[in-house]
């Protein structure tokens, strides 16, 4: 058996091939994998489990079928789907995970996140994060009407898209401090996050231990996915046809 992290899918209408992509993935490892781990941005803009996309309910019945295989679905909320809710969980079967959260993966202590919170460098996305996770701010958004939710996340997309094309690369990456410091506050091995888009495993010197960071990748050209079982880990490249 294997347990399976994928992340940064930003699922959209507008991208059909990689939701058809993701699609045949749940269906050729229901049933087979141990677990799935979707550690946030399973979609590229969430403005509430009310909304009326009928892209978004195919994905919602493919993790049904999924969990009713017998493989379970975690999900993690990212920085574009950050007001996933309970109703979703509900409709899907998906377990709902905070960030971060710990887990012991075949023996190894393991901590999944999205990874943003580690971009530490980028202080005012920092301030930005802050306030997105707000559960008052939340439930002020959630209850809008769905038109005006959908252009505030369109209106959301076009001004991160201008504030990133502004920024350097390695503001928008991980801090190694901050990584080296939640890892030594949560007693883990493992650091498995998404988010940067920058697919790669770091092996890191913390005190008399040696630590392993694996960064995700996304799935704008391609789906991949990180294969875990009892003898280690791979990647898993899924071919997209666009």
């Amino acid at each position: 058996m294997t347990t399976l992290f994928i992340s940064d899918l930003h699922l959209h209408p507008s991208r059909p091939a990689i939701l058809a992509c993701f699609l045949r993935f749940l269906e050729q490892q229901q049933g087979r994998a141990e677990a799935i781990y979707i550690l946030g941005d399973l979609f590229e803009a969430w403005i509430g489990d009310d909304d009326p996309e009928p892209d978004y309910a195919s994905v919602r019945t493919g993790l049904r079928r999924c969990v009713s295989a017998g493989t379970p679905v975690y999900v993690m909320r990212g920085n574009r789907d950050f007001l996933i809710g309970e109703r979703f969980g509900d409709e899907t079967g998906c377990g709902l995970i905070e960030d971060p959260t710990r887990i012991e993966l075949y023996g190894v202590p393991t901590l999944l996140m999205h990874g943003d919170s580690l971009c530490t460098d980028d202080r005012d996305y920092q301030v930005t994060r802050s306030r997105l996770r707000d559960p008052h701010w939340q439930r002020r958004v959630l209850a809008l009407p769905v038109a005006e939710r959908q252009v505030l996340a369109s209106q959301a997309r076009e001004l991160s898209m201008l504030s990133n094309q502004s920024k350097d690369e390695h503001i928008m990456d991980v801090n190694q401090d901050e990584v080296l410091r939640i890892i030594r506050e949560y007693g883990v091995d493992l650091l498995i996050h998404g988010h940067t888009h920058r697919p790669a495993a770091h092996r890191l010197r913390l005190g008399e231990r040696q630590v392993t960071r694996i960064d995700l990748g996304d799935w704008y050209s391609a789906g991949t996915a990180l294969v875990v079982d009892p003898d280690g880990w791979r990647r898993l490249e899924l071919g997209c046809d666009r």
